[in-house]
């Protein structure tokens, strides 16, 4: 059973920063051998993609909207895989939801993604 655990949500100004955290476990989980993916999702919105990481290269890769705001990144050792929010916009105000697959392949597409988190809810004020 794999289990994908979201923090690090929260109350914050606009202008100001949030790191995400998901924590990946499981008895035969090999997290290190998974690509690793954020979604967000506001009230009345569909699912949309934010970033991705993949576990062979590190590659990353994030919608344009948050590109040069949003870091993805990983930490193997730790099974963990964060998104560094900064500069954050009202319209960023969503639930974050954390991914991951085996497969390296259409990684901005919110199906197809084996394993999802809970969400964490990230609420910006103006």
């Amino acid at each position: 059973q794999v289990q994908l655990v979201e923090s690090g949500g929260g109350l914050v100004q606009a202008g100001g920063s949030l790191r995400l955290s998901c924590a990946a476990s499981g008895r035969t989980f090999s997290f290190s051998r998974h690509a690793m993916g954020w979604f967000r999702q506001a009230p009345g919105k569909e699912r949309e993609w934010v970033a991705s990481i993949t576990w062979s290269n590190d590659n990353t890769y994030t919608e344009d909207s948050v590109k040069g705001r949003f870091t993805i990144s990983r930490d193997n050792a730790k099974n963990t895989v964060y998104l560094q929010m900064n500069n954050l916009k009202p319209e960023d105000a969503a639930v974050y939801y954390c991914a991951a697959k085996p497969s390296e392949l259409y990684l901005w597409i919110p199906s197809g993604w084996d394993y999802w988190g809970q969400g964490t809810q990230v609420t910006v004020s103006s």
